[in-house]
């Protein structure tokens, strides 16, 4: 297990200890303070109020929140003032979810009783959430804050410059892009969490995103010195390390908890149609199977997030083997698609299986559409910039779906990627909300292809 893990589950680890030792804390002042007793219940010492149930459920709910609030995101990165709000925040969301969801059922005689149970119940979330949470800030500050493992990638003198401007930073190997191939490994003894770039002011863009390709796969976090991006104006992020001003092109542009809240409404959202869709989807299923010989969920690998492959689920459109082991482009007029598949490609239900590696964790409900290796190649010869839709989950729609729908040339794909970078750097709820509604109504208006 990586540093980073270790670190993040420490941190859940603390949260619910805590979050268990504050409702612990809160019914002992409620029965305490106001009825000045604790009853007894089986023969046990425990409050009387929900006990059992409440102990489950709010640490629970705790965790949901601070997952949602993106704390536990970039765990070696957390800052004590950006800390005490995001503690802030999730405890206000927590005490008036508690109040509301338990308290408010309470046989409370006085009103006056139920807001003073709201703020001190906020008190302790607050206090007991944090304190704790700073401690080990403070103790993972002290043994690894400023020991980012860190590997220079790029030409002598450039990473000797850049070495020279990290002020004292722990640097674990420099590697010239042809040994690149030696990375895997160094991350693995070394638990490298970044890859800084140094390269020449003169340096091509087809180099330097042939490094970035390279790099992706390995989850590690992308950085370059302030110059180079001049060449992926509008792809990357700057940020300030070490009195170096650094860009890194692997942050999405969505704020933590923005991800969190994205990822949580992928899974509701996937796990509802599964379940909701399930008897549509058999009907569909049947259909395919009783109209056409061949399998009736097609599995084809495509690159998704980090440059790996996944193999994306769809109901069979077209005719058994239709490729003949060379990968072809589709067109609407295309004599391989089934008369049923041409009606599911129109509806864009030939998609829905795909709500199965949303679940999965390998797509996501908006992102952009994942493309095969073999095209992909193609498409790189005229936007070698490609790789940097990476840094998200592939999308069951996007923007450039919506925009372009079905392609059958590589102009159109080119085409399509572009409306995707434009998403990638523009990502939010709200986008995504957005993009939704236009796909809604593609889909019921039967304009896919």
């Amino acid at each position: 297990m990586t540093r980073y893990r270790k670190v993040q589950w420490l941190y859940i680890l603390v949260d619910t200890l805590s979050a268990v030792m504050i409702w612990i804390a809160f019914l002992a002042f409620r029965w305490l303070v106001y009825d000045g007793r604790i009853a007894f219940i089986s023969e046990a010492l425990v409050p009387a109020f929900h006990f059992w149930n409440a102990m489950i459920l709010y640490p629970i709910g705790c965790l949901l929140v601070y997952y949602l609030s993106g704390y536990y995101i970039r765990p070696l990165d957390h800052k004590i003032g950006e800390e005490f709000v995001t503690t802030f925040v999730s405890s206000v969301i927590i005490a008036f979810g508690a109040f509301f969801i338990i308290i408010i059922d309470d046989n409370v005689q006085s009103y006056q009783r139920y807001t003073w149970s709201l703020l001190t119940l906020f008190a302790m979330q607050l206090l007991g959430s944090w304190i704790p949470r700073l401690i080990l800030t403070l103790i993972v500050q002290h043994f690894i804050g400023g020991d980012r493992r860190t590997v220079l990638v790029g030409d002598i003198d450039e990473t000797r410059k850049l070495r020279q401007q990290l002020h004292g930073r722990r640097v674990d190997a420099v590697l010239l892009p042809s040994e690149l191939a030696a990375f895997h490994d160094i991350k693995k003894e070394k638990d490298i969490q970044e890859v800084i770039i140094a390269l020449s002011h003169d340096v091509g863009n087809k180099r330097l995103y042939k490094i970035i390709r390279r790099l992706y796969p390995e989850q590690v976090e992308i950085s370059f010195s302030a110059h180079v991006y001049d060449m992926l104006t509008g792809a990357a992020r700057i940020r300030d390390l070490s009195g170096e001003p650094l860009v890194t092109v692997t942050r999405p542009r969505m704020a933590d908890w923005e991800l969190c809240v994205k990822r949580a409404f992928d899974v509701v959202m996937s796990v509802l149609a599964l379940i909701f869709l399930s008897p549509l989807m058999l009907f569909l299923a049947l259909l395919v199977f009783f109209t056409s010989k061949g399998c009736i969920i097609y599995r084809q690998e495509r690159i998704g997030m980090y440059g790996k492959p996944f193999y994306i689920l769809k109901f069979r459109t077209m005719i058994d083997d239709a490729e003949h082991g060379e990968p072809q482009l589709s067109s609407a007029a295309d004599s391989r698609i089934t008369p049923v598949g041409r009606w599911l490609r129109r509806y864009r239900l030939d998609e829905l299986p795909q709500f199965w590696n949303i679940l999965r964790g390998e797509m996501s409900i908006v992102g952009p559409r994942p493309e095969r290796r073999y095209f992909i190649n193609k498409i790189e010869r005229e936007a070698p910039y490609y790789c940097l839709i990476y840094k998200i989950r592939p999308g069951l729609t996007s923007w450039g779906p919506v925009r372009v729908g079905y392609t059958d040339t590589i102009e159109k794909m080119v085409s399509r990627l572009n409306y995707d970078i434009v998403y990638t750097e523009n990502m939010s709820l709200g986008l995504d909300m957005k993009i939704l509604f236009y796909t809604v109504g593609i889909i019921f208006n039967g304009k896919g292809q």
